[in-house]
């Protein structure tokens, strides 16, 4: 339940913020400031591998709303998902610990957005999380991102390509399409 009451008030100060400041740029760096609690700790007393996702969700939240994506979606009808995701830990977060969840938009495709998510201490580097999402129709059917920065009026041509290594991941990594039959077979 804590990150739920998390994502709640994320998202109250982002939309407080909004309303504040107007939307910031889709390509700016956004920061939550968090604590690592007692509900986040695996048995080994450091925060819960699994965790961190949850957490750099609050970080795209945070993005969504602050840069008018979240309205956008609201007007359209429309909703992100996570595709793919890559979490590489570097150092482990104890109890009590602060720590800032940087989020950034780092690229996008025709179908596909792509962020970073790190966990930051004192400026250095604790986790960082790869993250290729995407925004479905809820009537169905995938956005394309022309149609999403399009809305955004954000110039298509601004936005940076990925990288080669980012469409061999995302290319390597994925699943059947949800149409396509998936067998659980083991060898």
């Amino acid at each position: 339940m804590n990150v739920l009451w998390r994502t709640l008030l994320v998202l109250w100060k982002a939309r407080r913020r909004y309303r504040r400041d107007g939307p910031i740029d889709p390509f700016t760096v956004g920061r939550v400031r968090l604590t690592t609690l007692p509900t986040d700790l695996d048995l080994v007393r450091h925060m819960n591998n699994g965790r961190y996702l949850s957490l750099f969700d609050l970080g795209r939240f945070d993005l969504l709303m602050r840069t008018g994506v979240w309205h956008v979606m609201d007007e359209h009808g429309w909703y992100p998902v996570v595709a793919n995701e890559t979490i590489s830990f570097r150092r482990s977060l104890h109890l009590w610990q602060r720590f800032t969840v940087e989020s950034r938009v780092i690229a996008a495709d025709d179908r596909a957005v792509y962020l970073e998510h790190r966990a930051v201490v004192g400026g250095e580097i604790y986790a960082q999380l790869f993250v290729r999402g995407r925004f479905v129709r809820r009537a169905g059917g995938v956005v394309r991102m022309s149609e999403l920065f399009d809305a955004l009026g954000v110039d298509r041509d601004a936005v940076p390509a990925p990288a080669e290594w980012m469409t061999r991941w995302a290319s390597d990594v994925a699943l059947p399409s949800s149409k396509a039959p998936a067998p659980s077979m083991w060898d």
